[in-house]
């Protein structure tokens, strides 16, 4: 009997001990290496099977810019520390290209050039061999002009290699003891401006604030779409409903005027991830 109605039986214990090993031992033949780590359920098991298969020859690297969502970086540090991996920060200045800013498709293009770019310095300085990022099978289903700036980088994908989807990465990362293991996703705050409207760091701070003031108010899956004035709000399913009556609405709303948005509507549809490639595609 499936585990879900319609869907694939959760993998069996037996499974994922063949998994993790598959993974370990192909990482292994790629190491020493530097793992692309935003803390997240993907890069943490990466980085994670890369610290049990290669004992001190991987690093994990977060990328610090505007875009990256408070709370972030803490989390990703915390992760690194849970699993046993070295981890440092690098700055990136994707701001700073102007076709980053101009923010038509290829956005994510010019953000992950030039957070491989930085990756690969590293990696040439120090004698590491390879660049691992945490892209897992489902990704090949959505609009990822980053995995061809990877490529052009010689970036290696174990997940994506595997075949492995984020179903089986949620369960192996829960067998590791990864604490990002059921973590929502949480892309870089570029992602909610839509494709045409220049990314300016006013703009990610302005997303952030309403973030955090919803996150303040105990939402945590959500997202905040910015367009111009106006922001909509993108909440979970469960969340959606929570926020159902007059006196939750008004809250939300009150949040996000206070990060300086004149205009707030909730979405009626529950959030879901990629929402403006879809919009705008």
């Amino acid at each position: 009997m499936s585990g879900q109605l319609g869907g694939p039986p959760p993998p069996t214990a037996e499974q994922l001990t063949a998994l993790q090993s598959r993974l370990e031992r192909r990482i292994a033949q790629l190491g020493p290496v530097i793992v692309a780590f935003s803390g997240g359920v993907d890069s943490s098991l990466v980085a994670a099977l890369a610290a049990r298969a290669l004992d001190g020859q991987a690093l994990a690297v977060t990328a610090v810019s505007p875009a990256l969502a408070s709370g972030e970086l803490e989390g990703a540090r915390a992760v690194a520390g849970a699993i046993g991996i070295a981890h440092e920060t690098v700055t990136t200045a994707e701001l700073e290209r102007p076709e980053y800013r101009r923010n038509d498709r290829f956005r994510c293009f010019y953000c992950k050039s030039e957070l491989y770019a930085r990756l690969a310095a590293i990696a040439r300085e120090r004698g590491y061999r390879t660049l691992l990022s945490g892209a897992n099978a489902d990704d090949v289903g959505d609009w990822r002009p980053g995995l061809r700036a990877a490529a052009e980088h010689g970036v290696r994908h174990p997940l994506l290699e595997r075949g492995v989807g984020k179903a089986l990465v949620r369960a192996l990362a829960e067998r590791l003891g990864v604490p990002s293991a059921h973590k929502p996703a949480s892309p870089c705050l570029a992602s909610r401006i839509p494709y045409g409207t220049p990314v300016e760091k006013p703009t990610l701070q302005r997303i952030d604030a309403a973030e955090r003031a919803l996150k303040a108010l105990g939402y945590r899956v959500l997202r905040v779409r910015h367009h111009g004035k106006l922001a909509r709000v993108e909440l979970g399913h469960a969340e959606l409903a929570r926020a159902g009556d007059a006196r939750a609405r008004a809250a939300i709303e009150r949040a996000v005027r206070r990060a300086g948005y004149a205009q707030v509507e909730v979405d009626p549809q529950p959030f879901r991830s990629g929402s403006l490639n879809r919009r705008d595609g």
